[in-house]
């Protein structure tokens, strides 16, 4: 099921009309490029609201402050996460499964691209026990595991995968793969696995695994 956007509220819960919403997009863009350039730490709101020419106070009236606009960003990068689900929940068989699956390794790849300094934080958050990053990091991956492991059950039904593989420690093994991946495909390629080589090969993981059939 698709996840519904909330329409965006200010610090005191009132919905943002259409001038204010364009603030808070303008705040969350100037956030997500300096995180880009430097560690979370290290950006301040001054410097945020600075560079959309705006005041610190009207940063807060959006935001606690830079973790909570990072959070929000990492939240708005989920709603990128049902498309790919479809992907995995498509038939895979044959050409066309392979193809599908491609197309969910290409997908995380362009995801974590235009959200990697935010996915990083979030995963980082997470492991070291922030609440928030971790149920925005959980809402991600539990449809993709989710996903994952219906395929595995269903090559078990039909009897290509042994019953003795745990359907969700396989998802979990798949996810971890792609996660991985698509996080640092660019030092990956430095030994010369291009990103087509670095696709394919996943992909063909991919299918192999969850569906227990030679992709083809």
């Amino acid at each position: 099921m698709a996840r519904i956007a909330k329409k965006p509220v200010d610090q005191s819960g009132r919905p943002l009309g259409p001038r204010a919403q364009q603030t808070r997009q303008r705040l969350l863009e100037a956030t997500a490029a300096l995180l880009e350039e430097r560690s979370l730490r290290d950006i301040s709101v001054v410097e945020i609201a600075r560079n959309v020419e705006t005041s610190p106070a009207t940063f807060y009236q959006y935001f606690k402050d830079v973790p909570d606009a990072t959070w929000q960003l990492a939240e708005a990068a989920n709603r990128e996460i049902p498309a790919l689900v479809a992907r995995i929940e498509a038939p895979w068989s044959g050409r066309a499964g392979l193809e599908e699956a491609r197309a969910v390794v290409a997908g995380f790849i362009e995801h974590w691209d235009a959200h990697r300094a935010v996915l990083r934080i979030r995963n980082l958050a997470s492991e070291e026990g922030d609440r928030r990053f971790q149920k925005s990091r959980r809402d991600a991956m539990q449809p993709i595991l989710d996903a994952l492991a219906g395929k595995v059950k269903e090559a078990q039904g039909a009897g290509r995968i042994s019953e003795q593989i745990h359907p969700y420690a396989a998802a979990a093994a798949l996810a971890s793969m792609l996660e991985r991946l698509a996080a640092f495909h660019r030092e990956i390629q430095a030994f010369g696995a291009d990103r087509e080589a670095l696709i394919e090969t996943c992909a063909r993981i991919l299918v192999q695994t969850a569906t227990g059939r030679a992709a083809s």
